[in-house]
C-alpha cells in the first residue's frame, strides 16, 4: 500500500487562482460532461444506488459530510444530487491538465497538514452563495477499510456557518480499487437527516471536534446499518420511515427534525 503524501511542498500562493476562481463562479459546462459521462459509469460498473436524496434540501446551503474510502467518493455523492456540488479535495490532485478540469467542475484545494484557512474562505463563499459544499469527516482517505476519526474541519465549517448538516455513509468504495482484478463492488450512498449546529463566531478546535463527531457518530449509523441490514434492507427501513413520516405529518402531528 502506498504511503499517503500529506504535505504538500507547493506555495499556497500556488493555489489562490483556483480558490478564486471558485469564489467567483459555480461549476460550469466540464461539471455536466463529467457528469454525463460518470453517472452511468456508476450506475452500471458499481451497480450504484442512492438512499434518501431527498434529504438534502433542495435549495439553500448545504454542507455534505460523508465518510472517505476512495477517489471515486466524490463522483458517488454528486451521481445522485441534481444541485451541483462543490469538493474540497487534497491539493496534491491540483497539477496539470487535471487542475484545470477540477477548479471548473467544482472542486478546490486544501493543503493539508497546514492550518488552510483559504480552503475554508473559498468554502464559505460558496455556502454563502446557497451553494452546496462536500467536505470528508475523515480529512483523508482511510486506508484500512473501515471507518477512521472524525477530524474537526467538518465541525468547523459547520459551527462557523451555522448551515444544515447532511450526513453521509458511503458504503463499498473501499474495494473500488479491486479494478485492477476486474473486481467491481457495489456501492450505496445514504443521506441521513440533515443536523444544524448553534453558529459560533471562531469556535475552539475543541467545539469543532464535538461538531464534528456528533456528526461522525450519524455517518456510522447509517454506515454499519447498512453493512448489518444489507443495502436491500436498509432500503425497505428508508420507505418504511419516510410512510410513517408522510401518515404523521397527513394527521397533523408535526415531523421532528434533527438539530444536533
Amino acid at each position: 500500500m502506498r504511503e499517503q503524501v500529506y504535505k504538500d511542498p507547493r506555495p499556497a500562493e500556488y493555489f489562490q487562482r483556483f480558490h478564486e476562481r471558485t469564489r467567483a463562479r459555480r461549476p460550469d459546462w466540464v461539471y455536466e460532461i463529467v457528469r454525463l459521462i460518470l453517472v452511468p459509469y456508476v450506475a452500471i460498473v458499481y451497480r450504484g444506488r442512492c438512499i434518501d436524496s431527498h434529504k438534502v434540501p433542495s435549495d439553500g446551503p448545504v454542507l455534505i459530510a460523508p465518510n472517505h474510502f476512495s477517489f471515486m467518493d466524490h463522483f458517488f455523492v454528486a451521481a445522485y444530487l441534481r444541485r451541483k456540488v462543490h469538493f474540497m479535495a487534497k491539493s496534491q490532485l491540483f497539477t496539470r491538465p487535471m487542475q484545470w478540469v477540477f477548479t471548473h467542475g467544482g472542486v478546490f484545494p486544501v493543503r493539508r497538514g497546514a492550518r488552510d484557512d483559504e480552503a475554508f474562505k473559498t468554502a464559505h463563499a460558496i455556502l454563502e452563495r446557497e451553494d452546496l459544499v462536500v467536505m470528508y469527516l475523515e480529512g483523508g482517505r482511510s486506508r484500512s477499510g473501515e471507518l477512521g476519526q472524525a477530524k474537526p474541519g467538518v465541525g468547523r465549517l459547520a459551527l462557523e456557518s451555522g448551515v444544515p448538516v447532511v450526513p453521509t455513509a458511503i458504503v463499498g468504495s473501499a474495494k473500488v480499487r479491486n479494478w485492477t482484478r476486474l473486481q467491481f463492488p457495489k456501492v450505496t450512498v445514504h443521506f441521513g437527516d440533515p443536523i444544524r449546529f448553534e453558529k459560533v463566531e471562531n469556535p475552539t478546535r475543541e467545539q469543532s471536534q464535538e461538531a464534528s463527531e456528533i456528526v461522525f457518530a450519524e455517518v456510522s449509523k447509517l454506515y454499519y446499518g447498512l453493512q448489518k441490514e444489507g443495502r436491500k434492507g436498509a432500503v425497505r427501513a428508508a420507505r418504511a420511515a419516510r410512510r410513517a413520516a408522510e401518515a404523521a405529518s397527513a394527521y397533523g402531528h408535526p415531523k421532528v427534525e434533527s438539530t444536533g
